[in-house]
């Protein structure tokens, strides 16, 4: 088998009627898998009844994202995995350029598709859009959304061309490249996981891509609200530890300490907007920052790429010298 569909599913009995026929419908020439990380709620007796030609693998537990597809893409021989939120619509013909694009160069280790909001799909999503990039100090972005700015798709991301990082939302990868990196970094729970997993392999010198012929709707915030101070501890957490992981050692120290100083700053001037649990999710996720530093130091590869970005600090650029766009980045 070429392709496997893998929907990592924890309690989403609601979202699966609603997506899993889109990606049963125009997925003829893939397997689709379920991996439920424990449901409590009907999910599986729904798949069963509702979706016969569904294969389900059953975790013993809630691992989250990382560990949850860990331990069941070990069940699944597929030559490339795609990596699908249970909260994404697929299109007619989807499949077909991405794998394709694997098939002309076998230094692509990854692929994203164009990711649009489902809400409002002339409009691109927040968790991937066009295709993912960081700045000097690590701060993602991607064409077509920087923070909080959603670009209109008028076609000007229609292209295939390499990014740095592929959204966990759609994420196709070659299987082989997946367990050559162990996999998701499981400490991580979830959030941040897979621009981790891109950094390390752009740091083994695998290329990852965007194709823009191939388009998704993501729902968003299906799992976690963005407003959720839980989602704010595991990004500001995860963030710190990915940098600790892949950053080149010359820029390590110097790097860290500026996103700290950077957090701390947020936290306060944030304070009006999100109120106390957005201070306490910064404090609390420097706190286990600190507390797995040595754990992650050693997980640090032999190879730092140091060429991971060309672009200056996001935060200045965005809120100070008002550059929404993709763009208009420098």
């Amino acid at each position: 088998m070429k392709t496997a569909i893998v929907i990592l599913n924890w309690n989403g009995a609601k979202l699966l009627p609603q997506f899993l026929p889109s990606v049963i419908n125009y997925s003829k020439d893939a397997e689709v898998y379920i991996i439920d990380n424990a449901s409590t709620d009907n999910s599986i007796h729904l798949i069963k009844t509702e979706f016969p030609s569904v294969k389900i693998i059953q975790n013993k537990g809630n691992y989250g994202f990382a560990k949850g597809y860990n331990e069941g893409l070990k069940q699944i021989n597929a030559e490339y995995f795609c990596l699908l939120n249970s909260d994404v619509e697929v299109t007619e013909n989807w499949l077909q350029p991405i794998e394709e694009l694997f098939d002309q160069n076998n230094d692509i280790a990854a692929i994203q598709p164009k990711i649009l909001d489902y809400k409002n799909k002339k409009y691109f999503e927040y968790a991937g859009a066009g295709g993912g990039f960081i700045d000097k100090f690590g701060y993602p972005f991607c064409r077509g959304r920087v923070f909080s700015t959603l670009e209109e798709d008028k076609g000007q991301y229609n292209d295939t061309t390499q990014i740095f990082w592929a959204s966990g939302a759609s994420l196709f990868i070659r299987s082989k490249d997946f367990f050559a990196q162990n996999g998701f970094d499981e400490d991580f729970f979830a959030h941040m996981e897979e621009i981790d997993l891109c950094w390390r392999l752009n740091n083994a010198n695998r290329k990852i891509y965007y194709c823009g012929q191939s388009t998704v709707y993501h729902l968003g915030g299906a799992t976690l609200d963005k407003s959720n101070p839980k989602k704010w501890y595991l990004n500001y957490r995860n963030s710190l530890w990915m940098l600790l992981k892949n950053l080149p050692k010359e820029k390590l120290f110097p790097v860290i300490f500026t996103r700290l100083s950077l957090d701390g700053i947020a936290a306060i001037a944030f304070l009006p907007k999100q109120g106390l649990p957005h201070v306490w999710s910064v404090f609390i996720s420097h706190v286990h920052f600190y507390l797995g530093f040595i754990k992650m130091y050693k997980k640090r590869q032999t190879n730092q790429n140091k060429n991971y970005s060309n672009t200056s600090l996001l935060p200045v650029q965005f809120f100070l010298k008002k550059r929404q766009y993709f763009k208009d980045l420098k």
